[in-house]
């Protein structure tokens, strides 16, 4: 199991729930409802893994892929997308199912979602996968879908996170310095990595 892997797999499923609400009438609410509240359990526990396992990472072993020039900036960007999806989906949930205000807001979701999912796929697993070797993935890779198994059922309150204050924490030398609160250290393919939490 590879932690870039899984999540381009994961992005797959979230590009075929997209597709699957195409597919359904727009005023079949009964079918709409359980099928969006599935897709965003999946959004949001998806993003929370992320920046619990992987994004803190990435700053100390990347070097910046493909249009970025950093780690620090693949991750900021990141962080500033999933901000976005939780504002659309946000959107999704003051409006009725299956309404023109509905269907625009969780277009909005899926222009946001698929941006990101592009950005990230060409940039941070590019760049994870090029400085990290397959223990560490596979390592990562078990954690990330444990804490999801976990939250499946009821998701992950949205939390919105300050993409420059999320770098600043969860590099090593600034983690250091500040003598940051963690929940313990965890040794994964020869790096010690800090959990700072959600």
């Amino acid at each position: 199991m590879d932690i870039t892997e899984v999540i381009l797999h994961q992005h797959a499923e979230q590009r075929r729930m997209f597709a699957m609400l195409d597919e359904v009438d727009r005023l079949d609410t009964a079918t709409l409802q359980p099928l969006w509240r599935r897709l965003e359990i999946l959004l949001e526990t998806h993003a929370a893994a992320e920046e619990k396992f992987l994004y803190p990472l990435l700053p100390k072993v990347g070097a910046g892929h493909a249009d970025a020039d950093a780690a620090d900036e693949e991750v900021q960007d990141a962080v500033k997308d999933h901000n976005e999806i939780r504002a659309a989906i946000g959107k999704v949930g003051r409006h009725q199912v299956g309404s023109t205000a509905w269907w625009d807001a969780v277009t909005e979701t899926r222009v946001a979602n698929s941006d990101h999912m592009a950005e990230e796929e060409r940039q941070d697993l590019a760049d994870f996968r090029r400085h990290t070797d397959l223990q560490t993935r596979h390592e990562i890779a078990v954690e990330f879908v444990r804490f999801e198994s976990e939250k499946a059922a009821e998701g992950v309150p949205p939390t919105d996170k300050d993409p420059d204050e999320y770098v600043e924490e969860r590099t090593w030398t600034g983690a250091k310095a500040k003598g940051s609160p963690h929940r313990g250290p965890h040794d994964v393919g020869g790096f010690q990595r800090t959990y700072l939490g959600p």
